[in-house]
């Protein structure tokens, strides 16, 4: 019997359903299961996490704000943080870094609040 082809492998795990979570564990802060710090939030920015499941945003230096990443239009996991959005990549909603606003539709819905703790270079979520 021969062995597989990486071909024949990467195949069967997307078919298992197993590919995107093994894509998002290696990159960036995906699959990130460590401590929160407040460096690895930009200022003016912010960094969404599988682990725990939430995105968190600096809107102005000093100042840290916690979202759900489920866009509320159709639940679908935001895609990244750029120039003061949170953005949504299955119909291009885009919410406020600051109050998890509406900036542009389709979601009506702003993304909920989390609660949000710093203490010294650390932010909890809750």
């Amino acid at each position: 019997m021969s062995n597989p082809s990486r071909r024949t492998l990467l195949q069967g795990l997307a078919v298992g359903g197993l590919a995107l979570p093994l894509l998002a564990a290696c990159g960036g802060a995906e699959g990130h299961t460590g401590p929160i710090r407040t460096s690895d939030i930009p200022v003016g920015g912010g960094t969404i996490y599988s682990d725990p499941q939430v995105v968190v945003t600096q809107p102005s230096k000093g100042e840290f704000r916690a979202f759900s990443p489920i866009c509320t239009h159709q639940g679908c996991v935001v895609g990244q943080v750029a120039h003061g959005t949170i953005d949504c990549p299955c119909h291009g909603s885009e919410f406020s870094i600051d109050d998890g606003s509406v900036v542009r539709g389709p979601a009506t819905r702003p993304l909920p609040p989390k609660r949000l703790t710093v203490h010294g270079d650390r932010i909890r979520v809750s």
